[in-house]
């Protein structure tokens, strides 16, 4: 253990200052979940260093039968102390490779990310694009990923190059590298080394993971003994690359490393061994399910986005809620009492929400305007915050207040205004305006939020049958497919 993952405990009898570890897991454990807590100082205290780098929260409640939205909030909070360092990475959805890690989602600014290993661009998407992940502070305790350069090469790969969601076995991962590739070669900046392998026929990479370079080698034709040679140069300024035609047999690869940093030239044959390695996937924490994150919004909510950013989202689900006859309501009961009952719908909203893994994004009035990650959950809100508001208005014995609710999903853009996150696009607009067509008790919901499974069974648990209808909304020009759900 090492001496700053001791000083979370101190020994019994200490009558000393209280360490620095020790004061921030104090703040901790008053604001999150102690079972989460509990399981994160474990892991500071025992776990092996590549299990502090770049943690997968989901993977980290599933594997301890945590609540994952109890999880997420744990590490947020420890993020904010400084326990750990939230890492934003965009991915590449071919090999699970990262292709750029950010301090915060401002990082991610270029319209196309290449990664040259899969030899093809993306436009990133916040939907499975983008994970973010946690590594622990230095300040708590120093591991190895903390200077990546000194990784071996096989941790490398592990801790640097592949994402959270790419499944690598804990045991057995240098082994299966071993089959998959012919040789990989350590190269100190400024150095220069041979590499020699015998071509099979078939695809062949040599692909360097800490510039991304990538060249490609096609074999085929008749064996040879006579030496095949190829030059590779590696640079600051752009990552080489090139396809070449070989046949099987002798190749040495002429390497240079004009870097300041080590590299790690690979050859790899692409077959079903590397496919095999990188195939095994597993959920991870995105971008998307982050910015619908009640405690992220809390805690973060002018980190996010730069003023000049447009991030897009392929699904996004957007709830609308809003007072029906809040105006007579001032009028009848008076300012005091009204805001009084105003507050307390907020506060029914805003905790339906949270429970249902969402984010308020703002309010505009007696307006509410949420966001989840998927259809069901808003569904599943949508009907929590129904009753909620029945039995507040059962307890007061007067049904004053009269809740409108609409539900869209469908594709939209993270943008900042007003210096907050939000979301704009012809799904934002849609919603509301399906908002607008709900009556104080049904719920108006869209044919992609209704007819999602996992919403469907939601509404068939309760007995709920949605009534269909085709609508023209304004400013859409063709008629929308539209649910009451009774």
């Amino acid at each position: 253990m090492s001496r700053a993952a001791a000083s979370l405990h101190p020994e019994p009898g200490y009558t000393g200052p209280m360490s620095e570890s020790e004061s921030l897991f104090s703040i901790l454990r008053r604001t999150a979940d102690p079972a989460v807590v509990a399981a994160i100082e474990t892991l500071i205290q025992s776990g092996a260093d590549r299990q502090l780098n770049r943690i997968n929260v989901l993977d980290f409640a599933r594997k301890r039968g945590l609540d994952q939205n109890d999880v997420i909030a744990a590490f947020l909070h420890a993020a904010r102390l400084g326990i750990f360092e939230m890492s934003w990475n965009v991915l590449c959805p071919g090999c699970g490779g990262v292709l750029g890690a950010n301090s915060s989602l401002k990082g991610v600014h270029q319209d196309i990310y290449t990664c040259r290993l899969c030899a093809a661009g993306y436009e990133p998407t916040l939907d499975e694009m983008v994970e973010v992940t946690f590594t622990i502070s230095p300040r708590i305790r120093r591991i190895a990923a903390h200077d990546p350069n000194t990784l071996p090469p096989i941790e490398y790969y592990r801790q640097a190059f592949w994402s959270s969601g790419v499944d690598l076995p804990d045991e057995g991962l240098e082994e299966e590298m071993q089959d998959a590739a012919l040789d990989v070669l350590e190269l100190p900046p400024g150095q220069k080394a041979f590499l020699t392998v015998l071509l099979p026929e078939g695809n062949i990479v040599c692909f360097e993971p800490v510039t991304h370079a990538a060249h490609f080698i096609l074999v085929s034709g008749e064996p040879t003994r006579e030496r095949q040679n190829l030059a590779i140069a590696y640079n600051e300024l752009s990552p080489p690359s090139g396809e070449y035609q070989m046949r099987p047999g002798p190749l040495r690869i002429a390497l240079e490393n004009q870097t300041e940093v080590r590299v790690i030239p690979s050859v790899w044959v692409l077959g079903d061994k590397i496919h095999a390695i990188i195939g095994r996937r597993r959920p991870f924490l995105t971008a998307k399910l982050l910015l619908s994150n009640q405690t992220f919004r809390d805690l973060f909510r002018a980190e996010a986005l730069d003023v000049d950013q447009r991030l897009r989202i392929l699904s996004l689900t957007f709830l609308f809620t809003d007072l029906r006859g809040s105006t007579a309501l001032y009028e009848r009961v008076g300012d005091l009492a009204a805001y009084d009952l105003v507050r307390s719908h907020f506060n029914i909203l805003r905790d339906v929400v949270g429970d249902e893994s969402g984010a308020v994004v703002k309010t505009i009035g007696d307006a509410v305007m949420a966001t989840f990650a998927t259809p069901d959950r808003a569904v599943a809100a949508a009907l929590r915050m129904r009753e909620g508001m029945r039995r507040l208005n059962d307890e007061r014995g007067h049904e004053d207040l009269l809740l409108k609710i609409g539900i869209h999903e469908g594709p939209c853009l993270a943008v900042n205004l007003n210096d907050r996150q939000d979301y704009f696009g012809q799904t934002v607009n849609i919603a509301s305006r399906v908002q607008n067509l709900a009556d104080s008790h049904a719920i108006f919901a869209t044919e992609p939020v209704v007819e999602n499974p996992h919403s469907a069974e939601i509404l068939a648990k309760v007995g709920l049958v949605p009534v269909p209808q085709s609508i023209q909304l304004k400013g859409v020009t063709e008629r929308v497919k539209i649910y009451e759900i009774p």
